[in-house]
């Protein structure tokens, strides 16, 4: 039985926002939980769109969160298809798309983030897609489908995840696949350009073309339709669709509308928020891609876009709107499928960060765990078709230990021995 003592809104349809509502309700909170969406579909999990359901061996159904009766039993007011566009933190109240306005108590920004748009003439053509939300997905899906009946061409703006991971959907369908990247390695920023090289031998492999050192300036279309796309430094490359992955923009307008403190764009953007993912408002809190964390752990403010965040992040920002003592400390954590490669990734550690790139396994038949180290510390640890190990490769970040390289290179060393 809901009582109206207290109202708790959260805005944002995805992942954190459905994991925050389930939370608060299996945490005993007794008031009002509304969830409002801009999406008409309840609350889905987003890896799908790039790799199960985009390959169409999953259902739609098995991506979203809850059954469809589930918010109802829980006693989730559903808002869908319908986006907050202000924010009163005097009045604490929102107010939706339609004029209605919904006073809160305590409120969760889970907006996301949104593709990057390409910035280049004939991006107004049919056959021009980003991958963000399911609508994107099945719209994919059918194109990927007659591309590779027909034999056709599929240009990719980008060489990190979405990009990857398209790409390999793409050549699986039977698509021909070119990749245009500005750095000279797919996933520069996360992997730097030692492993890096790995994902291109692997996409080459598989036939996938890539044209690094480069970026799109136009696509090339006639009668609404893709022709080519143009890059910086004169080439010219067929296609029939174009895809743009040129990473995410989290969505802040309606926190920077309300005065929130937002983060610095060198921090990676986003709402600024503590360990306790409350914002510089303490009625106000943010989670998932949005929320840009001062990190325990690392020591720096880290906006991180990818699902364990989300699915972590929703139940711990409930909980710290529910006045518990929160510390949001998890390594983070992504997981990726490119043909018969499987990777996990943990903790964090862009190029600059680190000092030094080790190596367990081999590499050659990508059967490897490679580490990143500053100083002889762990920070990130990528295990390849090597399982099992998560745990651990987490364990040695959150410890600071400092292992003994060459036993940390050797697969006969157990892992959990450098923990000591």
């Amino acid at each position: 039985m809901v009582d109206a003592h207290q109202t708790f809104v959260i805005v944002g349809g995805g992942l954190a926002g459905a994991k925050a509502a389930e939370t608060l309700r299996s945490e005993g909170f007794t008031g009002r939980v509304i969830l409002v969406g801009d999406e008409r579909d309840r609350p889905y999990e987003r890896p799908p769109l790039s790799k199960g359901y985009l390959l169409g061996k999953e259902e739609r159904d098995s991506v979203f969160v809850h059954e469809p009766g589930w918010y109802a039993q829980a006693d989730v007011e559903l808002h869908l298809g319908q986006p907050v566009v202000a924010i009163d933190r005097e009045a604490r109240s929102v107010r939706l798309g339609d004029g209605t306005v919904i006073h809160y108590d305590k409120l969760l920004l889970a907006t996301g983030a949104e593709p990057r748009r390409l910035d280049v003439p004939g991006t107004d053509l049919a056959g021009v897609h980003h991958l963000r939300r399911l609508a994107h997905a099945d719209r994919l899906r059918q194109v990927l489908t007659a591309l590779g009946r027909d034999n056709g061409h599929l240009v990719i703006a980008g060489a990190g995840w979405i990009g990857l991971e398209i790409a390999a959907a793409a050549r699986e369908y039977g698509a021909e696949v070119t990749v245009v990247e500005r750095e000279a390695t797919p996933l520069h920023a996360v992997l730097g350009p030692e492993v890096g090289q790995m994902f291109a031998d692997l996409h080459a492999e598989h036939g996938v073309r890539f044209h690094f050192g480069a970026s799109l300036t136009e696509i090339v279309g006639q009668d609404g339709m893709v022709l080519a796309a143009r890059t910086d430094d004169g080439e010219e490359h067929p296609a029939h669709d174009v895809l743009a992955a040129i990473g995410a923009a989290p969505r802040t307008a309606l926190a920077e509308a309300a005065g929130l403190t937002l983060a610095d764009r060198a921090e990676g953007g986003g709402i600024a928020v503590d360990a306790s993912l409350r914002t510089s408002d303490p009625d106000i809190f943010a989670t998932g891609d949005v929320a840009a964390l001062e990190h325990p752990l690392f020591g720096a403010r880290l906006r991180v876009e990818h699902w364990a965040n989300a699915l972590n992040g929703g139940p711990a920002a409930a909980r710290a709107m529910l006045g518990r003592d929160v510390t949001h400390d998890r390594v983070p954590y992504f997981f990726s499928d490119q043909y018969d490669v499987g990777l996990e990734y943990s903790g964090w550690a862009p190029p600059g960060s680190y000092d030094q790139v080790v190596v367990r396994g081999d590499a050659g038949k990508r059967e490897f765990i490679a580490f990143w180290l500053r100083e002889g510390r762990v920070l990130a640890g990528m295990n390849v078709n090597v399982w099992d190990v998560t745990e651990t490769v987490q364990k040695l970040i959150q410890s600071g230990a400092r292992p003994d390289l060459n036993a940390l290179a050797d697969p006969g060393t157990p892992l959990a021995s450098l923990l000591a």
